[in-house]
């Protein structure tokens, strides 16, 4: 039983120099989704994802030692893109009094966080995968610091990941590079419903270099938060059904991503975004994420790979923006049709061009 619990993590407080540590962690798009959970943050189902590039959270974690009481609330003063947000700072110090008896040393510390954002917050891409763990990779690095820990990377990223989804369940994918999976699964050695492994190693070349360009639908923030998207299938009649289909989907993904079969993970990609919102259509009460503008560009995307046979393909993460999916090989003439006809029903022509990258950096 994996027990990152340690009441030994505490520091001489009259010794300890401030500091400041700053990770940059990618989002990541889930291939197969994982909707509803169970539970400290376990999925219902497993998950696998593409860690992403350009759409990042960068933050910077400054520590001083606190003048007194061990005993007191974490002290935090939290600023999103140079502003101070009160929202976020009372979610991270639920967090961080939650994590509390994996790192001791929290209450004894007064921090101050600066989070930005490479992309619109809370507009559907997985903004809260890159925050967490950013900040999880901060805190595992200032163990290490404090207390020479989690020296062999494997260690380090291992529980990184387990605190990332005390946060976010997502989170815990974002920790490795190219592509991992969250949740266990029979098929996939290791896999752990308590944190996420990588899964680089065990895809063909051809996803090693996909591109993930994010069309920016709608700016504003979603209607229905992932949280309580995710509290509404304990009610959703089809609940139990999503729980096995997704394993179903996930063991013929797998054969895709082994053996490279571009219109069989074309397939699983779009069925599995289409069947994330339908859930959310189908909880009580109903809500729907997608916009005018994004059913016209799933459409369009459909027309463009019938007429020309190029394996571009899309998917959704919980909100309006769509991720287009293709290989770097295809990349010329998909960017000429994105750019030509499809940015025109973007907010402002607005698109992120990503692709699949190597995870969190130290700054």
């Amino acid at each position: 039983m994996l027990d990152y619990k340690n009441p030994h993590l505490v520091v001489e407080t009259s010794k300890l120099k401030a500091g400041k540590i700053t990770w940059k962690s990618p989002s990541n798009l889930a291939i197969i989704k994982y909707w509803g959970k169970h539970g400290q943050q376990l999925p219902n189902n497993p998950s696998i994802s593409f860690t992403l590039e350009k759409a990042f959270t960068e933050m910077a974690l400054e520590y001083y030692a606190k003048p007194k009481s061990y005993d007191d609330p974490i002290s935090l003063e939290f600023f999103f893109e140079t502003i101070p947000n009160e929202k976020f700072r009372e979610k991270i110090c639920s967090f961080l009094e939650g994590v509390t008896e994996f790192f001791p040393f929290l209450k004894q510390l007064h921090f101050i966080i600066h989070s930005y954002n490479s992309f619109p917050h809370s507009s559907g891409i997985a903004s809260s995968a890159s925050s967490m763990s950013a900040l999880a990779m901060c805190l595992c690095s200032l163990e290490h610091l404090l207390f020479g820990t989690l020296e062999n990377e494997t260690d380090f990223l291992k529980k990184a990941s387990f605190i990332s989804r005390l946060g976010s369940g997502s989170a815990s994918r974002s920790v490795y590079p190219i592509m991992a999976a969250w949740g266990k699964s029979g098929e996939i050695e290791g896999s752990s419903d308590l944190f996420a492994v990588p899964f680089e190693d065990q895809i063909h070349d051809v996803f090693k270099t996909f591109h993930d360009d994010i069309l920016i639908v709608s700016k504003g923030e979603k209607s229905v938060s992932s949280r309580a998207g995710h509290a509404l299938m304990d009610g959703n009649i089809y609940a139990a059904n999503r729980y096995q289909q997704a394993r179903q989907r996930l063991n013929l993904l797998l054969t895709a991503l082994h053996s490279g079969d571009l219109e069989l993970f074309g397939n699983i990609t779009e069925n599995e975004a289409l069947t994330l919102h339908a859930l959310m259509m189908t909880s009580n009460p109903s809500y729907l994420l997608m916009r005018p503008n994004t059913i016209k560009l799933i459409e369009l995307v459909r027309r463009f790979r019938k007429e020309t046979n190029l394996p571009l393909f899309f998917s959704l993460d919980a909100g309006p923006n769509l991720h287009l999916l293709y290989p770097h090989n295809s990349a010329e003439k998909i960017q000429e049709f994105i750019k030509s006809e499809l940015l025109v029903f973007c907010e402002n022509g607005e698109f992120i061009s990503d692709n699949v990258g190597n995870g969190p950096i130290q700054l």
